[in-house]
């Protein structure tokens, strides 16, 4: 594969499409397709690659469906509901048919269904999903089995959902508490372990996941800040985005990849991300400099992930295209797109 298209949401009301030569190393515009406002997280869903699910991060927060044609160009949107709530700042599509939109601002969320045979059309039959916690701020979603994990960087757990006998509704079970005051804002699980980004200490962790609903939770079994050295005075540091890569032939073993955001007095060397490899255990293997200023989103693409597409949410860096090198442990810039000065996540639709 030589041409990659990717797509790029972001706080305007457009999703960019980009492509991608590998074998020219450039990156370019392809289109940009008018949404709502805001959609700052997109997700492709999992097995019909011409669907896609955007959130409208706005105080009356929205959650809407388009139909993806060639050259990423978006047709829609095909459907438009609420998202019960405000700021969503995340969706994902769920195996089960059902997409999960979680809002930041006001601690809640839901897991709506779609009709059968037609996924870019959602249904009514939902319930609201609230939190019991004195803040709540749920950041994502993750599928894992029958379960649905939700990181609350509010109330500093991430929360286990399942289904409550029909799709649409859905209760909490359990929790897997965090470090008081952490901020656990996304993560990724592997096997029975656990690995949470918090926003807010900047950390990346690692545990056992405890036996559903609500088993006893052990210690850590590590703690590591993300945080590079040689930072300016005044700057002030915030977690992103986790990203985890399996082995692969060309890739031997499998490594965590990390966004800081510095939301302070900026580096001349932009935020960086800071790579952590996972055998025989979690260990910081270094920082890789990206010239971007606050990495929101960051996602993997490639036939083995060998190539990584970020950009900021804030200053005018654009987007940046890198390859993973040195068998995963480090990262090589390829190329830098200006056209767009912000983008806050991305699908790749080859």
């Amino acid at each position: 594969m030589v041409n990659f298209t990717i797509l790029a949401g972001g706080y305007t009301s457009f999703v960019v499409s980009y492509l991608f030569n590998s074998d020219t190393n450039t990156l370019s515009v392809l289109n940009q397709s008018p949404t709502g406002a805001n959609p700052s997280w997109i997700s492709l869903h999992p097995t019909n690659k011409s669907i896609l699910y955007a959130v409208n991060e706005n105080s009356s927060g929205g959650l809407q469906s388009f139909l993806i044609g060639q050259n990423g160009q978006l047709s829609g949107p095909i459907d438009t509901i609420s998202s019960g709530g405000d700021s969503p700042a995340f969706t994902t599509p769920l195996s089960t048919g059902q997409v999960a939109v979680f809002n930041y601002n006001s601690g809640d969320g839901e897991i709506v269904p779609t009709q059968a045979g037609n996924p870019l059309e959602f249904t009514s039959d939902y319930t609201p999903i609230k939190f019991n916690a004195p803040v709540s701020h749920p950041h994502m979603a993750l599928e894992r089995g029958s379960e649905v994990f939700v990181p609350d960087l509010g109330a500093d757990k991430v929360w286990r959902l399942v289904e409550d006998g029909a799709p649409g509704k859905f209760r909490v079970q359990g929790q897997i508490d965090q470090p008081t005051g952490s901020g656990p804002r996304h993560i990724a699980t592997r096997g029975n372990t656990l690995y949470t980004l918090h926003e807010l200490a900047s950390t990346l962790t690692q545990q056992d996941i405890p036996p559903a609903p609500n088993g006893t939770i052990g210690p850590l079994i590590a703690n590591f800040s993300i945080v590079p050295e040689g930072l300016p005075q005044g700057a002030a540091m915030a977690a992103g985005e986790i990203l985890l890569a399996e082995a692969t032939p060309s890739f031997p073993a499998p490594f965590i990849y990390v966004s800081n955001r510095n939301t302070g007095v900026q580096d001349p060397r932009g935020d960086a991300i800071a790579i952590f490899s996972v055998e025989p255990q979690l260990k910081l293997l270094g920082h890789v400099f990206t010239g971007l200023d606050q990495i929101r989103g960051m996602e993997f693409g490639g036939p083995e992930n060998e190539f990584l597409i970020a950009s900021g949410v804030a200053g005018s860096a654009g987007t940046i295209m890198l390859k993973r090198t040195e068998g995963g442990k480090n990262l090589t810039l390829l190329t830098r797109n200006l056209e767009i000065p912000t983008r806050t996540s991305f699908v790749w639709l080859n």
